[in-house]
């Protein structure tokens, strides 16, 4: 939309910020599951990570994917801002895409620990951790380098 381009680079500011915001909740809550994982399950420690791990989803990372899909959705709404032939712009969204998928697992795997459920293991978070730097290295190159 036009009526955006005046505002181009604040809506640009804020999609950075959120995504930074979200990425932050992204490496963190697979790191809370490491540590969760070393706690007996309704200790007291267990307890505090259940509370941890719901607020860094519920009221930083879900707001922060929002914001981020809201801002960057208005982005591409301004013409000529996107190539819309261009392969990059379809693998950062796909990327994009697989990076919700993530935090949708990482809730999933919340609940399980919230009812004391989890049966994965210390390794398994730790491999899981490394899948939004992964996603996010796509992410980038394609939105600066745009290698095809």
């Amino acid at each position: 939309m036009t009526v955006l381009v005046p505002f181009m680079l604040w809506l640009k500011a804020f999609h950075i910020m959120s995504l930074i915001a979200w990425m932050a909740g992204l490496f963190y809550l697979p790191r809370l599951f490491v540590y969760h994982c070393q706690v007996a399950a309704r200790s007291a420690e267990s307890e505090r990570f259940k509370i941890m791990e719901y607020r860094l989803l519920r009221f930083i990372m879900l707001p922060a994917m929002i914001s981020t899909f809201l801002f960057g959705g208005a982005l591409a709404t301004i013409p000529g801002l996107v190539d819309w032939h261009a392969g990059w712009w379809f693998t950062k969204l796909a990327a994009v895409a697989a990076l919700a998928g993530f935090q949708g697992a990482c809730a999933r795997w919340r609940r399980d620990f919230a009812h004391d459920r989890n049966t994965h293991t210390e390794r398994f978070y730790r491999m899981a951790n490394e899948m939004p730097t992964v996603l996010m290295m796509v992410i980038v190159i394609m939105v600066v380098v745009r290698p095809f």
